[in-house]
């Protein structure tokens, strides 16, 4: 079988290979059957396929489960740091240090995944098994590890701009595995250049219907990614983000809007036709559950969490009378145990504050909630934003019509192409809340650094039961900011790694 590859010539590695655990050939089925490491034969298609569905796991790990959210939505205007955990507080209040240890722990776990994908599209090319032929079993192989390399590079850009590019895992050379840092340009070069690869070896679904193609990468979810690099890129392309979008939405996959907003987060409607890809957690079983709920919602066990929503964006819901959409992402909860400086600074257990609700069911650590990865209402979204910055204003208002006919909402009007750009992203920044994209927006758009210093935003505290006067919070944005700093520990072992601007 000929296999379609990247033709731009093999990098070196600027980590250490990192060994996996893999499971079988069932992605849903996560009981470990054996270690595949750099150095282990790969002889067979099993060998190739438990690589792989290792490979996925890496969406279990914390920065999918929980960074995400921290960097998309408390960086943000979405909502804040209840708690105080001091790394994540610096998320928070954009005061970010080359030494927070949450940004070494996500580096590590995204290039992990990388290496995981570098290895079996590596191994792939020596392995002579007839297998691999049937079904196009090698020829989807190549495909989703393209893709899941495309998905984390996608990650660190986005955070950290220009990264090493490690497309080989497999090397001891130190002449390789110092690598310095690739231009943003040269990361989304390569993302796109391994989403050109996932579409050519990608089918559009597999055998086994929805709880099979929800969670494997598709020839839909590799034009869902392409739609979304093309958008963030520095150097973006609307006409690109049009025509993938378009692909997306015209799939033979079939995918299209449920009807009924709520039924995306309520727990009882996943795999469902406006899913592109979402993560299959297992509730009940700690190695493969969602834990990561429980640092967002469940007030019941006595302390405060990490992703509070914010009065503004409360305010923003309440401004368009956006009632469902707000049920379905925020629950107000009262009588807690703890007093918050926003909401509720004096602790008046009668007081109730808000929590983020897109995953309802904690279940003591081992939630089964499943998150989105990819989905359609975000790509028509930015499909509209596209038809709005290539002045088709009327297609982009009929565009974004069917999102806000869901909900209830009236037809938006306008009749200038920069008041249809704010509107779109305040449209996005309601359907989309607490999902990871509205940093990511704001830096798109290029109004982060004026949004966040713009907040009236205020905090309290309560000494002997008197509330104080408002204290304003100060996020001091800058340019600077709108990245994140390079691990220090990651430039103490990799000495050809240079900094980001104000680090």
């Amino acid at each position: 079988m000929k296999y379609i590859y990247n033709k731009l010539g093999i990098i070196g590695c600027s980590l250490i290979a990192f060994a996996f655990s893999s499971c079988n050939s069932d992605f849903l089925d996560v009981a470990p059957t054996s270690e595949l490491t750099t150095g282990n034969a790969y002889n067979s298609a099993q060998d190739l396929s438990n690589a792989l569905n290792g490979a996925y796991r890496t969406f279990y790990d914390e920065y999918y489960q929980w960074d995400n959210v921290l960097l998309g939505d408390v960086r943000s205007d979405n909502s804040y740091n209840a708690n105080g955990d001091s790394p994540i507080d610096a998320y928070d209040k954009l005061n970010i240090t080359t030494s927070n240890n949450r940004m070494m722990d996500n580096w590590t776990q995204l290039y992990r995944g990388i290496a995981r994908a570098n290895i079996i599209l590596e191994k792939i090319k020596s392995v002579n098994d007839p297998a691999l032929e049937r079904d196009d079993l090698g020829k989807h192989i190549v495909g989703q590890a393209s893709f899941l390399r495309a998905f984390h590079y996608f990650q660190l850009v986005k955070n950290y701009g220009g990264v090493p590019l490690e497309l080989n895992s497999n090397s001891s050379d130190p002449a390789k595995i110092n690598l310095p840092r690739s231009t943003e340009k040269e990361v989304y070069d390569q993302i796109d250049a391994d989403l050109q690869i996932a579409l050519a070896n990608l089918p559009d679904a597999y055998d086994g219907g929805p709880s099979v193609n929800k969670v494997k990468a598709t020839k839909g979810a590799a034009n869902a990614l392409l739609a979304k690099i093309w958008a963030q890129r520095s150097d973006r392309d609307y006409t690109k983000v049009l025509k993938y979008c378009n692909d997306v939405i015209g799939s033979p996959a079939g995918y299209s809007l449920v009807s009924d907003y709520a039924q995306l987060f309520d727990g009882d409607h996943y795999f469902n036709s406006e899913s592109i890809l979402e993560i299959s957690f297992l509730g009940g079983n700690w190695d493969v559950s969602n834990w990561g709920v429980q640092l967002f919602l469940a007030p019941e066990d006595g302390w405060q969490k990490y992703a509070t929503p914010s009065k503004n964006i409360i305010d923003a819901y309440d401004a368009e009378g956006d009632v469902i959409r707000k049920e379905a992402s925020v629950v107000f909860w009262d009588n807690l145990d703890w007093a918050d400086e926003n909401w509720n600074p004096c602790g008046d257990k009668t007081v109730a504050v808000p929590f983020p609700y897109k995953e309802k069911h904690a279940d003591g650590w081992n939630s089964g909630d499943h998150p989105y990865l990819l989905r359609l209402d975000d790509i028509i979204l930015l499909k509209a934003e596209a038809q709005n910055e290539l002045d088709d204003l009327p297609g982009s208002l009929l565009t974004i019509k069917q999102i806000r006919d869901r909900v209830g909402l009236p037809v938006l009007t306008t009749t200038s192409k920069a008041d249809m750009k704010t509107k779109i992203l305040n449209e996005r920044r309601l359907e989309l809340a607490f999902e990871g994209e509205r940093w990511y927006d704001l830096v798109r758009a290029g109004v982060a650094v004026q949004v966040m210093n713009s907040l009236n935003e205020v905090k309290f505290t309560c000494g002997g039961g008197t509330l104080s006067a408002p204290i304003a919070i100060n996020y001091n944005a800058t340019e600077d900011k709108l990245l994140c700093p390079i691990p220090q520990l990651e430039r103490d072992t990799n000495p050809n790694l240079t900094q980001n601007p104000g680090y």
